[in-house]
């Protein structure tokens, strides 16, 4: 009689995961060289690389406007202040938000209620959801089949749109030998390569991250292209009113877009709230299609089909920092309070551009300083390379992105002159 085998059977291979293929995905820069940043013990460091606002004394500054919100909102104790929104988001705000951007008024003519009817709008989380939103509505239903990013632009940009599966094409933006806009390069390239129905990707003001603007007189050329060309304008206004202080001056662009006729530009806006409210972390933002206006039924649709983009995703934007929006924009003396607010952070960040460079200027760094003051908002596009911004960090503890972008509102009083010399210093060795 055969005795059966009882001995434990070997062990089977284990299979490979599920996962063991995956792409290595890129790490975001800005993030990580915060992590950095703050890991670092040198009480020397200092961060000129994440674009949030710094007071005088490097610290975040909540709005003196939002803070009397926040206080006002503390004493109602609202019981439903913690309650769903719609999935378009708080109508109060979207219309608020639409009327700062396109320069409605609070008692609109007849002439500026047609115009309000070719804008659909929702509310998202933030710029990057105002901008993915838009990128997902137009790949699903207007097809494109390039979308134009300028070089440089924001990273997100060419994250998003790569998450599309739209092809992703370059337009010259920035002259490295004169630290400009290169206006001749970028209409070269979209008159002669860019086609109907591509979207072309547009910063409103405050392009970042060089913080160089065209003139109104180059972007009446942009315009002109796109409408003749019939192209698709996507902006990206993520600085209304911390550029320059003014909400209608860096919404020029937009509005001008906006108003041209024969025919009526059909084009998309995307809004952040987080530089100009200091609500980085609360993720206000709303996204705006405008349609031709030859079918009134349209822009109601098109926000349908947005709505279902959303649902889909998040079902719905937040409700805190759009409150805040919500309250300020529709109360004059709240508004006056945050045009203050607008007016002292675009000084300070301009009085630390003007002391960097008359630092640099004392010290008689090699090369052309003119750009810092010439650029506008948050950041400053140095000119720095690649081996500069390593030895900035390495050895004085000084943190900026490989680009050399620069954000200037880490600079101090205390430490422009440190930061400086420390750029003196690298300079010089090259």
């Amino acid at each position: 009689m055969l005795i059966e085998d009882q001995s434990p059977s070997a062990p089977k291979p284990q299979q490979a995961s599920s996962f063991s293929n995956l792409p290595d995905a890129p790490v975001d820069e800005i993030f990580a060289l915060n992590h950095a940043y703050v890991a670092d013990t040198d009480a020397r460091k200092v961060n000129l690389g994440i674009g949030v606002y710094r007071t005088e004394e490097d610290q975040p500054w909540p709005l003196s406007s939002v803070r009397l919100v926040e206080e006002e909102m503390y004493r109602q104790d609202d019981p439903a202040r913690h309650e769903y929104l719609a999935i378009e988001g708080d109508l109060t705000f979207l219309d608020l938000a639409r009327d700062l951007m396109f320069g409605f008024s609070s008692a609109s003519s007849d002439s500026e209620n047609k115009s309000k009817q070719r804008i659909a709008s929702v509310q998202t989380v933030s710029g990057t959801g105002a901008n993915h939103v838009g990128a997902a509505f137009l790949a699903q239903h207007f097809k494109p089949k390039h979308v134009w990013v300028s070089t440089p632009s924001w990273a997100n940009h060419q994250t998003i749109w790569d998450l599309q599966g739209i092809e992703r094409k370059s337009y010259p933006y920035f002259d490295a030998s004169t630290c400009s806009f290169d206006f001749n390069g970028a209409i070269t390239t979209l008159e002669s390569e860019a086609a109907e129905g591509d979207v072309v990707l547009l910063h409103a003001c405050a392009h970042n991250p060089t913080g160089v603007d065209p003139t109104k007189e180059q972007w009446k050329k942009i315009a002109e292209i796109c409408q003749r060309k019939r192209l698709f304008p996507f902006f990206d206004s993520a600085y209304q009113g911390f550029a320059s202080g003014s909400a209608d001056e860096d919404a020029w662009a937009v509005r001008y877009f906006f108003n041209l006729t024969s025919p009526p530009m059909e084009m998309c806006v995307a809004q952040s709230f987080s530089k100009n409210f200091g609500l980085y972390g609360q993720r206000a933002g709303a996204f705006h299609l405008v349609t031709n206006g030859a079918n009134p039924s349209e822009a109601p649709l098109v926000r349908k089909n947005l709505c279902h983009i959303i649902r889909g995703e998040y079902s719905m934007g937040p409700r805190y920092g759009s409150s805040i929006v919500k309250r300020i924009l529709g109360d004059s003396a709240l508004r006056a309070q945050w045009q203050d607010d607008l007016t002292i952070m675009s000084s300070r960040i301009k009085r630390m551009r003007q002391a960097l460079y008359d630092e640099l200027v004392r010290l008689k760094t090699p090369g052309s300083w003119e750009h810092v003051i010439n650029q506008i908002g948050m950041f400053s596009y140095t000119g720095l390379t690649v081996k500069q911004v390593l030895e900035l960090k390495s050895e004085f503890h000084i943190y900026l992105l490989k680009s050399g972008r620069a954000s200037i509102s880490g600079l101090t009083e205390k430490n422009v002159a440190y930061v400086a010399q420390a750029i003196d210093t690298v300079v010089r060795r090259t």
